[in-house]
């Protein structure tokens, strides 16, 4: 099997739909390319060939007269044929490559189209111009782009095959970075998935305001906000550094703005400080945000989490 693009430089859209392809088949042989005879019989063609045509591996968008889009209006470049096309099949592989889990059909392509929301739909639109994907030089397109050879690197290579070898080398790192962020990006969901019922089923406290989770590196958040609406703190164990956390539960994806901040007197104090302020003697931090803070026992977490309360009532009492 072989999967083709073009040569010269390359772009996040296409090193992305090639490393989808390379995660389902493994062992095709790439060739970076604009030989129209190599183009035409190769098995994938990708952003390059002038042709959309999933059935026959055709993943171009570049041709004349293409208005592929999604239903939101995104257009596509190759990053977004690709995956909506393999998508789901390569969340699938990845889960059971890097999580152990098998996926059924219907959640492999949420999440695939979760993750063209979040990712893929960027990629395109760098790719074609219709908006950056983050502000500023560090977004994901501008990040592989770095990976293609300056001016300084062809005034030293050259322009002729060593040149090129040394792009396709490139382009291969590349492709591997943007492995991992679609390994990672599977794995997270999995993960949310794996933990849902876990953190529908934790133990509540004071009074419904609170809960408890006995293992803090499960995902939460987003359960929290969308079910339990009266939790205005989180309190959990983190296992790997042995000591409890209390989390404010935040509104939105889009800030740190929280149903209710922690105590602003303690805000950036750490250990006897802050012990000095709460009465809690194994008392570890508070982070200057007041949206976490830390105690090594449980009782001494829950009593944060009280005082936290008792503050949120004092101050809703004086707002009256």
């Amino acid at each position: 099997m072989l999967i083709a693009t073009h040569g010269g430089k390359f772009h996040a859209d296409d090193a992305w739909a090639v490393a989808v392809l390379k995660i389902l088949y493994p062992d095709a042989g790439l060739v970076r390319t604009r030989d129209a005879a190599t183009i035409d019989g190769a098995d994938f063609a990708i952003d390059v060939g002038g042709v959309w045509d999933p059935a026959t591996g055709r993943f171009d968008h570049h041709q004349k007269g293409f208005d592929g889009a999604r239903s939101s209006g995104v257009p596509y470049a190759s990053a977004g044929l690709v995956w909506k096309e393999y998508g789901a099949r390569c969340v699938a592989a990845l889960a059971l490559r890097h999580a152990g889990q098998v996926l059924n059909g219907e959640t492999a392509q949420q999440i695939a189209w979760a993750i063209d929301g979040d990712i893929v739909q960027y990629l395109d639109l760098s790719d074609v111009g219709a908006a950056k994907n983050a502000p500023g030089g560090y977004g994901l397109s501008a990040v592989v782009s770095g990976y293609n050879l300056n001016w300084m690197d062809e005034q030293r290579l050259g322009y002729g095959e060593a040149a090129e070898a040394y792009r396709t080398a490139q382009f291969e790192r590349a492709m591997a970075v943007l492995t991992d962020i679609m390994a990672n990006a599977v794995k997270y969901r999995v993960g949310a998935l794996l933990a849902l019922e876990q953190v529908r089923g934790a133990e509540v406290l004071e009074g419904g305001r609170v809960l408890f989770l006995k293992n803090g590196a499960m995902p939460w958040a987003t359960v929290v906000r969308k079910e339990m609406p009266d939790v205005l703190f989180v309190i959990s164990h983190n296992l790997a550094e042995q000591r409890h956390m209390i989390h404010t539960v935040p509104v939105s994806t889009e800030n740190f703005d929280a149903r209710a901040d922690l105590p602003e007197a303690w805000a950036g104090l750490r250990d006897a400080d802050l012990a000095a302020v709460t009465g809690v003697p194994d008392a570890g931090f508070c982070h200057n945000g007041r949206f976490i803070a830390a105690a090594k026992s449980y009782d001494g977490i829950r009593t944060m989490a009280r005082l936290a309360l008792d503050e949120v009532d004092r101050l809703a009492g004086t707002s009256v």
